[in-house]
C-alpha cells in the first residue's frame, strides 16, 4: 500500500467532528477497532458512517444476517424463559458500591444457529500471528506494562483491572464498560484471559523492534488502532458506547441521529467541498492539512475548521452536533479516496474537481459506501468481533491467568453507578440488559497469504490510477495556464 490516507464517505465521529477526514490508512475513527494492522477494513465506515439497521434504546442487542454474505445457518428453536441482569445504583450505593455476585453465569440461546462471522473476522488471526509460535507468557505481559495504561483480568467471568497511567478523559472507562457489556451478553462464555490495554492516540509496540531472535519478545499490547509498522491488537475504539466529553452519544443512538441528519440535505444541494473540523495540533498530518485551507492565493476545494473544544463544551455543544454537519460531502472512489501525504492539497484538489464532474457516478459511489457500512456495523458485529478476538488471544496464553495483586474488580454497578450527567447517561444507554437470544457467529479460518498479497497489489494498484489521473488533470490545468 502506497503513503496515502482515506477520504471516506459518511460520517465518522472521532475524536473531532469529521464528515470526510484524512485519516491515515488504518487508523479507524469509531472502529479503529476492526481494523486490521496489515489492511483497512470496513466495519463501520467504522468509518465514516451512516447508519440503517433496527434502532433499539439500549440493547438486548439484535443482528441480521447480510444479503449479499455468504453464511451458513443450522437453526434449533428452544425456548428460555428471557432473563434480565439485575441493576440498581440505589443497592449498589448501600453495599459499598460493591459488585453483586449473582450475575447470569450460564449462556443458554434461544436458538443453537451458527451464522459464518463476515470476512474482516479474519483479520483477527493475523493480528494474533506474532505469538502464533511462542505463545503469550507472563513475562510478555510484564514487560509490556511500561507501555500500557491498564491490566485487565478475567477470571471466572468476573473482570479485575490493574491501573498504571492516568488515560486522556474517560477513554478507559468506556472501553472497559464495553468489555462489561460484552460479558453480560455472552454470559459464561468469555475464557479466562490477562491482557494489557493502551488507550492513547499514537501506535505503541513497533514491528521492527520484534524480529529475528527478538520476535518472541514482543509484548502483546490492545490498542484501538494499528499499522503495518506496528504490532498493536486492534480492538473496537472507546466511542462505540459513548464519548462524553465531546457529546458523542452510543454508536445506535448516533447512527439514528446521523441518519437523520443527513436528510435535511440533499446530495445535489450539498456544498461541492472537502470539509473537515476538528483540532490541528495533536498531529503533524493534521497541522500540515491546514495548509490546504481556503486563502488569498488559493482553493484547494477544501473547508477545513480549527474546533476549540473547550469553547464547544462552555456552549454545550449547540453547534457542534455531528448530525448539524450534512450539508458538506466528499466525494470518495468505491468506498474512499485515497489522498497522498505529501501532496495533499492538489489531491483534495482534484478528488473534489472529480466528484464535481461526475456526480451520479460519484452519488452512486456514496451511497454504495454508506450501505456497505449500514450493514457491517452493528453493535453485534462489533461484540461479536470483540468476542472472538478475546477468544482467540486467551488460546495464546501459556499460563494461568491469575487476579494481580493491586488490581480491583470492576461491574457495572462500580462504572456507572458513580457516574455522573452525560457519563452516567451514555453508560446506561449503552447497557446490555440480557443475555443474546443466539450465539457468536462463527469465525473464518485466516486469509491465505496470497489472498493477503492480492489484496494489497489491487489497493496499489488502484492509488497508482488515481495519482495517474490526478497527475493528468495538474499537466492540462498548468498547460491552460500558460
Amino acid at each position: 500500500m502506497g503513503e496515502h490516507a482515506k477520504i471516506f464517505p459518511g460520517f465518522w465521529p472521532y475524536g473531532d467532528q469529521v464528515i470526510l477526514g484524512c485519516i491515515h490508512k488504518v487508523g479507524l475513527g469509531r472502529f479503529k477497532g476492526l481494523v486490521s494492522t496489515t489492511a483497512f477494513l470496513f466495519l463501520f465506515s467504522f468509518v465514516l458512517i451512516a447508519a440503517l439497521f433496527n434502532w433499539m434504546q439500549i440493547p438486548i442487542i439484535q443482528g441480521s444476517p447480510l444479503a449479499h454474505m455468504s453464511f451458513t445457518t443450522r437453526s434449533t428453536k428452544k425456548h428460555h424463559e428471557r432473563v434480565e441482569f439485575p441493576f440498581n445504583c440505589s443497592v449498589a450505593a448501600l453495599q459499598g458500591k460493591k459488585c453483586p455476585n449473582k450475575y447470569p453465569s450460564v449462556f443458554e440461546p434461544d436458538e443453537s444457529s451458527t451464522e459464518t462471522c463476515s470476512d474482516y473476522f479474519r483479520w483477527i488471526h493475523q493480528d494474533l500471528q506474532q505469538w502464533k509460535t511462542s505463545g503469550i507468557t507472563e513475562d510478555m505481559i510484564e514487560r509490556g506494562k511500561a507501555s500500557a495504561h491498564f491490566r485487565l483480568v478475567i477470571v471466572g467471568g468476573n473482570v479485575y483491572v490493574e491501573k498504571y497511567t492516568r488515560p486522556y478523559q474517560t477513554r478507559d472507562v468506556f472501553t472497559k464498560w464495553g468489555i462489561l457489556q460484552l460479558l453480560r451478553l455472552y454470559p459464561g462464555k468469555v475464557p479466562d484471559l490477562d491482557l494489557l490495554f493502551y488507550s492513547g492516540d499514537e501506535t505503541k509496540i513497533m514491528r521492527s523492534d520484534y524480529q529475528g531472535p527478538n520476535s518472541t519478545l514482543a509484548p502483546p499490547l490492545f490498542h484501538y488502532c494499528g499499522s503495518e509498522e506496528n504490532l498493536d491488537i486492534v480492538f473496537p475504539d472507546w466511542t462505540f458506547w459513548g464519548w462524553a466529553e465531546v457529546n458523542i452519544m452510543p454508536w445506535e443512538d448516533m447512527l439514528r441521529a446521523i441518519k437523520k441528519g443527513r436528510k435535511r440535505t440533499k446530495w445535489e444541494q450539498r456544498e461541492p467541498y472537502a470539509f473537515w473540523k476538528g483540532n490541528p495540533h495533536v498531529a503533524k498530518n493534521r497541522l500540515d492539512l491546514m495548509k490546504c485551507n481556503l486563502s488569498d492565493q488559493y482553493d484547494w476545494n477544501v473547508r477545513l475548521y480549527y474546533k476549540n473544544w473547550s469553547k464547544v463544551v462552555d456552549e454545550g455543544f449547540n453547534n457542534s452536533k455531528l448530525e448539524d454537519q450534512c450539508t458538506y460531502s466528499m466525494v470518495p472512489m468505491q468506498h474512499y479516496w485515497p489522498i497522498r501525504r505529501q501532496d495533499k492539497c492538489r489531491d483534495l484538489k482534484f478528488a473534489v474537481e472529480w466528484g464535481n464532474n461526475h456526480t451520479q457516478q460519484a452519488q452512486d459511489i456514496g451511497k454504495a459506501g454508506s450501505k456497505f457500512i449500514e450493514e457491517i456495523l452493528t453493535m453485534r458485529n462489533v461484540y461479536d468481533y470483540m468476542f472472538h478476538l478475546l477468544n482467540e488471544y486467551s488460546k495464546l496464553l501459556k499460563y494461568k491467568p491469575t487476579v494481580p495483586s493491586k488490581a480491583r474488580r470492576i461491574c457495572v454497578e462500580s462504572t456507572a453507578c458513580k457516574q455522573k450527567g452525560v457519563w452516567k447517561e451514555f453508560l446506561f444507554q449503552s447497557l446490555v440488559k440480557s443475555p443474546s437470544n443466539k450465539p457468536p457467529c462463527e469465525l473464518p479460518p485466516p486469509y491465505e497469504p496470497q489472498a493477503i498479497q492480492a489484496s494489497m497489489d489491487k489497493i496499489d494498484n488502484i492509488d497508482k490510477q488515481v495519482e495517474n489521473w490526478g497527475n493528468v488533470y495538474w499537466n492540462k490545468l498548468n498547460d491552460t495556464n500558460q
